[in-house]
């Protein structure tokens, strides 16, 4: 599966390694993790990664993307990480590489380089490049299987999403074995100051139901101004206070955001993708999203989105 992925690195001695705009765990953790990979284990190469801030995945070790000059990409070559579609790559240069690859686990959209390992049964890219790291016989760093298994976690919902399976756990355990501080990971993911909390239980009392109990949330500009937030970490971050409510099967945030509404589709159940790819999004079967024009088209979405439950 990744004979040719290891071809090309050890054919370029100068890569870019990107991945998707308003990063996540995922995303910094496949970036981060096969950058080590590539640099423990092949030395002489140099080793780039791109793409903007890391938001509140800066505490990640390696967060901060690399300055990188246009003249790096000739005869280099650039992976594409964790993205489903061209438009989702943060900096567009990996296209003046002299070759591209992508690795990628979202449901195909598009072909968007030379080479491509596209396969959505795995829960992460991330344990795309840690089953790499294990079926090609590389030694694993520290620093490389924490931000993989950041990643893992993350992705798929501390193993709690159906896409969590056997090889999972088996690739988990692959990483965990090269010493991973666990209690500090998770502190650094999941503790929250009281502050945070507080801004929490407010998007917890907008939730509001459809007639088939699709349960969503509206966040207008100015409300999102007020809080002083990034439309990101309302929109990605806050689709998860919907997630555990009984009897509720989808669930949607939206927020908007100067580009248009943001649209973060979620399910416990149902293949939602379908409908993020009608309004020009995409994603995963149970985990989706879309940016709209406005808030009618919005609306139009929530109802095919309760027509589901129907």
């Amino acid at each position: 599966m990744f004979e040719k992925l290891l071809e090309d690195i050890r054919k370029y001695d100068r890569i870019v390694i990107h991945r998707h705009k308003n990063p996540d765990g995922d995303a910094l953790g496949s970036q981060i993790g096969l950058k080590n990979l590539i640099l423990d284990n092949f030395p002489g190469k140099t080793v780039m990664t791109v793409g903007d801030e890391a938001g509140r995945y800066a505490f990640m070790e390696q967060s901060a993307m690399d300055t990188v000059p246009d003249e790096f990409y000739e005869g280099a070559l650039a992976i594409v990480l964790d993205t489903s579609g061209a438009e989702l790559i943060s900096d567009d240069r990996y296209k003046t590489a002299a070759k591209s690859f992508r690795v990628d686990h979202h449901l195909f959209l598009e072909k968007i380089c030379d080479d491509e390992i596209q396969d959505s049964s795995f829960e992460s890219c991330c344990g795309m490049i840690a089953l790499f790291a294990k079926e090609s016989g590389l030694a694993l760093s520290k620093l490389s299987a924490t931000s993989l298994y950041t990643g893992m976690v993350t992705d798929s919902g501390r193993f709690r999403y159906d896409s969590t399976n056997s090889r999972t756990f088996e690739t988990a355990s692959f990483l965990l074995s090269a010493g991973i501080d666990t209690n500090k990971l998770f502190g650094d993911l999941y503790a929250e100051d009281f502050e945070a909390v507080k801004r929490r239980a407010l998007f917890v009392m907008k939730i509001r139901f459809t007639e088939h109990n699709c349960a969503y949330i509206y966040n207008t500009a100015a409300e999102v101004a007020e809080l002083g937030m990034s439309t990101f970490s309302v929109s990605r971050g806050m689709v998860g206070v919907m997630g555990d409510i009984k009897g509720v099967d989808i669930w949607v945030n939206f927020t908007e955001a100067p580009e248009g509404v943001l649209c973060e589709i979620r399910s416990s159940k149902y293949n939602i993708n379908p409908i993020a790819v009608k309004y020009g999004g995409g994603g995963h079967e149970k985990a989706s999203g879309a940016t709209v024009a406005d808030k009618e088209t919005a609306m139009l979405m929530l109802k095919d989105l309760d027509a589901m439950l129907a």
